[in-house]
């Protein structure tokens, strides 16, 4: 009831297991506090709050206009609803290292167990779409220097995002993780991988966990998580995924309603009352409010 009774560190603390523990951990992206209950219902390892999702559900494209304030906001509510670890999208870190560093506090703060960091420049675009520009090493290196410093529970993960992969191919991406490993990073998101030999290219170069990007429409291929794990892949996301699938129902109910003026035939799609009820935990709640505001009046004097 009201949030999760797990504490952030206990959640990054899990986290760092599950990334260690050979199993490879599955992170569908929570676009609601409420989406990411029912990732939890469902079994998964942890949460992924995506910048891309941020960004649209405010109306915006993903091209660093959101900021850090709307960032930490959003990975506190749904950090508080559930007992899995969250990872978050930190962008560029909103500006030069010392930005960095305010960043990984805020979203320490917020109570997620950790937050990727990226290098490309100001301001930056999806990771798969063309034209992207990425920073020099050096200045990479310090944004990674700066979230590693800056962070004062030492389980937080620090993970450090390169998008060379799509600028300047394969062996600059390797090379740019092993630097950044070399800064601190606890573990390394490649982005826009062509193939699962790019993700053993990847696994080869690292001893740190290395992550997979399986969003929809992109550049990588859909691997299964199997494949994935085989490969020695030790975690997932699915970005964007839960959104395109609430906003296709979305779309095909309201072209529903505009066509036959009643959402009838969409019912039997529809998550229940009940089910919402469950969800949110109305029992749970109405419980808490009968043991406040019960009390016994049979002690109480007559005259």
């Amino acid at each position: 009831m009201l949030s999760s009774t797990t504490t952030a560190h206990d959640k990054r603390t899990a986290f760092r297991a599950g990334l260690a523990s050979g199993t490879i951990q599955r992170l569908p992206g929570a676009f609601t506090p409420l989406s990411a209950r029912l990732i939890q219902e469902k079994g998964f390892e942890g949460v992924y709050v995506s910048g891309a999702v941020m960004a649209n559900e405010l109306g915006l494209p993903d091209i660093g206009l959101t900021t850090l304030s709307e960032v930490a906001q959003r990975g506190a509510q749904i950090a508080r609803t559930t007992d899995l670890p969250t990872l978050i999208d930190g962008d560029t870190g909103f500006g030069e290292p010392m930005n960095v560093a305010r960043t990984v506090q805020a979203l320490e703060d917020a109570g997620v167990a950790g937050v990727h960091i990226e290098d490309q420049v100001n301001p930056k675009r999806c990771g798969h779409l063309d034209g992207k520009e990425v920073v020099d090493t050096a200045t990479a290196v310090n944004r990674i220097r700066a979230a590693v410093q800056a962070r004062r529970d030492p389980d937080f993960l620090v993970m450090a995002r390169t998008d060379i992969r799509g600028v300047e191919g394969l062996e600059s991406a390797t090379e740019r993780a092993k630097r950044l490993v070399d800064a601190g990073a606890d573990a390394i998101f490649p982005e826009a991988m062509a193939s699962l030999a790019e993700f053993e290219r990847m696994r080869a170069a690292v001893e740190v966990p290395i992550l997979a990007n399986m969003t929809e429409f992109g550049k990588s291929e859909l691997f299964t998580v199997q494949q994935l794990q085989d490969v020695g892949v030790n975690l997932v996301i699915f970005p964007v995924s839960l959104l395109r699938i609430a906003m296709g129902a979305i779309e095909r109910g309201l072209d529903a309603l505009a066509a036959s003026g009643t959402l009838r035939s969409e019912v039997p799609g529809m998550q229940t009352r009940a089910r919402l009820y469950e969800l949110v935990d109305y029992a749970g709640y109405a419980d808490f409010d009968a043991g406040v505001y019960t009390f016994d009046l049979s002690t109480n004097r007559s005259e």
